[in-house]
């Protein structure tokens, strides 16, 4: 049984930053990548960022790229996503995701194998 368990969320006034962090566990994966969706009240839940487990190739959505930069080590099976300058916008609820294949696999909400409970990330303005 694969568990994907988030943390460090929280609240953070706009302009600051917050890093969560996503312990895989259960399985081993030879070929695998780990990312991020979001999902805001009253909207669909979207991708935000995926990286290899090798941590050579990653991918982000577009309204992030200059801000979050996802990592990985692969020797913990953890994913961290490093999140600065924040907004509003961003407030949603963040779910970690696994994918047994390529990264690029990884940008929809039906490509992941496995999925985080979530965790709360609040923007305050």
């Amino acid at each position: 049984q694969v568990q994907l368990v988030e943390s460090g969320g929280g609240l953070v006034q706009a302009g600051g930053s917050l890093r969560l962090s996503c312990i895989a566990s259960g399985r081993t994966f030879s070929t695998y990548a780990m990312g991020w969706f979001r999902q805001a009240p009253g909207k669909e839940r979207e991708f935000v960022a995926v990286i290899s487990g090798s941590g050579i190739v990653a991918y982000y959505e577009d309204s992030v790229k200059d801000r979050f930069t996802i990592s990985v080590d692969d020797a913990k099976s953890t994913v961290y996503l490093q999140m600065n300058r924040l907004n509003p916008e961003d407030t949603a609820v963040y779910y970690c995701a696994l994918l047994e294949g390529a990264a690029q696999r990884m940008r929809t909400i039906r490509a992941p194998d496995y999925w985080g409970q979530g965790i709360q990330v609040t923007v305050s303005s």
